[in-house]
């Protein structure tokens, strides 16, 4: 009996979690540069005395989806997507190198360049990139930033620091939502890495897939609480058995 109820239980528990996952897919479709979280589960025996014959649904790995998002034009000039595997730098609020597919970038009031929610964003040396009051702000595609004030020549003020992770040390998604290196350790500035000014990258969520794993993982988790009804009704029915035997 109780070897149904570990089973249901932890199935239910998996499912609540999948749940979670693909409500924050759905609620980031229209987040530029937004990676597909994935979670996937595996059957785990539960050590202990006796016969591992209980066993739970574990999750096993939680990565991302590395499939690119649309492309958007927008000809804005602060605007930039990182082309192939290459991701922006940012400092995110725990002050330490963070990766990001977002290139919606703005100039705050004290001209450093900015995410659209605010994070700073690192040069190619890991310092700030800041731009003279008043300047007309432009992007290349290997990432220089250029800033011309009036009929003066534009003159370069940094370089995005763009990277791209290796096998050896992956991203890994953080609680915050930006990436980081699953060493811990800044990734080195990819000089070959290219982006495309006056675009950005869509979100990589499929929102009718998003939808249906919803309906899907519903239905699971309703099929392992009438699993956990049936046991209860189990263990009723044996328990008045005993007690008419007694």
């Amino acid at each position: 009996m109780d070897r149904l109820i570990y089973t249901a239980m932890t199935g239910a528990n998996a499912a609540a979690n999948r749940q979670a996952v693909l409500s924050n897919n759905l609620a980031n479709v229209s987040t530029n540069g937004f990676r597909a979280q994935l979670a996937t589960y595996r059957a785990v025996p539960l050590r202990g005395e006796g016969a591992t014959t209980r066993v739970f649904a574990l999750e096993a790995s939680a990565g991302h989806s590395t499939k690119p998002g649309p492309a958007m034009r927008t000809d804005r000039a602060l605007d930039a997507m990182a082309l192939g595997d290459a991701w922006f730098s940012v400092q995110g609020l725990d002050g330490n190198e963070a990766y990001t597919r977002n290139g919606h970038f703005e100039v705050n009031a004290e001209g450093v360049l900015t995410t659209g929610n605010g994070l700073q964003v690192l040069s190619s040396d890991g310092s700030a990139i800041t731009v003279p009051a008043g300047a007309d702000v432009s992007i290349s595609p290997d990432g220089n930033i250029s800033a011309k004030i009036g009929n003066q020549p534009a003159n370069s003020v940094g370089r995005l620091k763009l990277v791209v992770p290796t096998a050896e040390d992956p991203l890994k998604r953080g609680d915050d939502g930006l990436f980081r290196a699953l060493s811990g350790e800044p990734l080195n500035t990819e000089d070959t890495a290219r982006v495309h000014p006056g675009m950005l990258e869509g979100s990589n969520v499929n929102a009718i897939e998003a939808m249906v794993g919803m309906i899907q993982t519903a239905r699971q988790f309703e099929a392992q609480m009438r699993l956990m009804q049936t046991a209860e009704s189990n263990d009723r029915a044996a328990g008045q058995l005993l007690s008419l035997q007694g």
